[in-house]
């Protein structure tokens, strides 16, 4: 059986260089969690939610999937929103997009994928509601990098049509909905300028009364 050694080691080699450097930081994670954020991005593995910002563990709640998306019948990504709102008491929901973003680029393909396929509708959706921007662009790179940020700013609106998360600003909860991007080929973190901090910030016919 295949017991992935390596793994063990370096997992052993890391605990030990963080008790290094705080003996007590493993005693004091184990007796609490109140992380302030909740990070919901891509699964990629390329973007690590906790070392692009340089996190330790138990300072950022994660949740991720396939192209960083928020749907309302996804009992998942919903039950993390309500622990980190409900529970946890996290003062900023980040969503995290990239850009080469695989499920952004297989979204856009015509090609049959498999169960995915269902996934990517959501993708699909944001691409039609966009169409006329997105196709201007001269270039297919640049085309992906918009439906990579463009697919961003609806995944915030997604959260922020949540009851959740509305409930949280009706009970006078401080609460911010952030969209990022991350380009993997600098490293670099890029603020979309959207923040949404209450139920006055999105549209009428999506406030729940």
């Amino acid at each position: 059986m295949q017991i992935l050694k390596h793994l063990f080691d370096n997992n052993k080699n890391w605990a030990a260089t963080i008790k290094e450097a705080d003996p007590d930081f493993f005693s004091k994670l184990a007796s609490q969690q109140r992380p302030q954020y909740l990070w919901i991005g891509c699964a990629d593995s390329r973007v690590p939610a906790n070392e692009i910002v340089n996190m330790l563990p138990g300072e950022i709640f994660v949740h991720r999937n396939i192209a960083n998306v928020v749907v309302h019948t996804d009992l998942n990504c919903l039950s993390v929103i309500q622990y980190a709102v409900d529970v946890l008491k996290v003062k900023h929901i980040i969503v995290c997009g990239h850009y080469d973003c695989g499920g952004i680029t297989a979204a856009l393909e015509n090609s049959e994928h498999g169960l995915i396929d269902n996934w990517l509708r959501h993708i699909k959706d944001v691409y039609r509601f966009h169409q006329k921007q997105i196709d201007a662009q001269p270039s297919e790179k640049e085309r992906l990098d918009l439906l990579c940020e463009l697919n961003v700013v609806e995944q915030v609106a997604n959260v922020c049509h949540t009851t959740m998360v509305q409930n949280a600003w009706k009970s006078g909860q401080e609460l911010a909905v952030h969209g990022w991007i991350y380009r993997v080929s600098d490293g670099i973190l890029r603020d979309l300028n959207v923040c949404t901090t209450g139920i006055k910030d999105i549209p009428l016919i999506q406030r729940i009364a």
